[in-house]
């Protein structure tokens, strides 16, 4: 009896599939299947990343070391290798181009810290206060985020009117209502289009600030700021204590983000100033494309975008490794 029941039994695995050896042998390929899935959908992505981003890189860098110019652009690849002399040229400081692109290294240098500086600090003292609960707090949050929200040109185009001289809106507030000034300034010409710039810049980044500061407000416990209420700690104890500690790595990644988009920064001081921004704004971004298409000079422009990747990349190294120690010793 016992034989015909195990007989039955190994009849019935052997019919239905379930044999140990059956089992495992059919959902081999289906679990590669499955594991590979998803790199195979996000291959054609990947594809298309690298021809939009690295192709391009490449043969700016081929450019670099070539004697590109006017004359030998239209076949480009067969233009004569210059070797590092375009290098030479960029980092001569004192030769015209080198003196010209260090100066205006130091004005986006000085231009990034600020706006980062202001657009951090704007936007985070925004989102603290909206952090408590009261009637219109939704109302301010989507009208702070309109700035964010408007297309770039628009939005600068727009402030271009009114800094204008003669009938902008910044002088009519500034010299006509207010009296802050003898005469009307010139906001896009001069001293002053750094400022002009500045602010332009800030308007429409500290928002971003702001949205991702808020949404790192949500992630801190409410127990902590009562606890800290019962214990007699006041506002700012409060933000120096809990809420700044527990913003920081996403501060981390914000002062990051909004340093490599301002250094980079070129469709603001473009559609604001023109092809040739004033000395005072002459960020790097718009020196180097002045450099490459308003003198042709396409390998000494491409040596300087190269200057410009590797100064950005030893940063955010640097940055990264900082960052990284400080969490490693605050969490000893």
């Amino acid at each position: 009896m016992t034989t015909t029941t195990a007989t039955a039994e190994a009849d019935r695995r052997t019919v239905s599939g379930s044999t140990p050896g059956a089992a495992r042998g059919p959902r081999r390929p289906g679990r590669i299947r499955r594991i590979g899935l998803p790199y195979l959908l996000l291959l054609p992505a990947l594809v298309l990343e690298l021809l939009v981003h690295l192709v391009p890189m490449v043969m700016g860098i081929l450019m670099s070391f070539k004697a590109l110019t006017r004359f030998s652009i239209r076949d480009w690849s067969a233009a004569p290798w210059s070797g590092f002399d375009n290098y030479k040229i960029s980092v001569d400081i004192n030769a015209p181009a080198g003196e010209a692109l260090l100066h205006s290294f130091w004005v986006t240098c000085g231009f990034t810290v600020l706006s980062v500086g202001l657009c951090w600090l704007l936007g985070t003292a925004t989102a603290i206060f909206l952090q408590d609960t009261f009637r219109g707090r939704g109302v301010l949050r989507t009208l702070f985020l309109v700035p964010y929200a408007l297309p770039v040109y628009t939005a600068v185009i727009t402030w271009a009117f009114m800094f204008q001289h003669d009938n902008g809106l910044v002088n009519h507030v500034l010299h006509d209502q207010l009296g802050l000034t003898d005469k009307p300034s010139f906001w896009l010409i001069g001293d002053n289009s750094f400022f002009a710039l500045l602010t332009v810049s800030v308007w429409k980044g500290w928002p971003f600030a702001f949205l991702v500061v808020m949404a790192g407000l949500q992630n801190i416990p409410r127990e902590l700021y009562e606890a800290a209420a019962l214990d007699g700690a006041g506002m700012w104890q409060q933000i120096r204590r809990i809420t700044l500690p527990s913003l920081r790595p996403v501060n981390q990644v914000l002062v990051l983000v909004l340093f490599l988009w301002t250094f980079n920064d070129f469709n603001t001081p473009y559609v604001l100033f023109g092809k040739a921004a004033p000395e005072a704004a002459d960020l790097i971004s718009i020196h180097v494309y002045q450099t490459t298409f308003a003198t042709w000079n396409f390998g000494t422009g491409s040596a300087m975008s190269v200057l410009l990747l590797l100064f950005l990349l030893v940063v955010t190294g640097l940055y990264l490794l900082l960052t990284s120690r400080r969490r490693k010793t605050a969490d000893v």
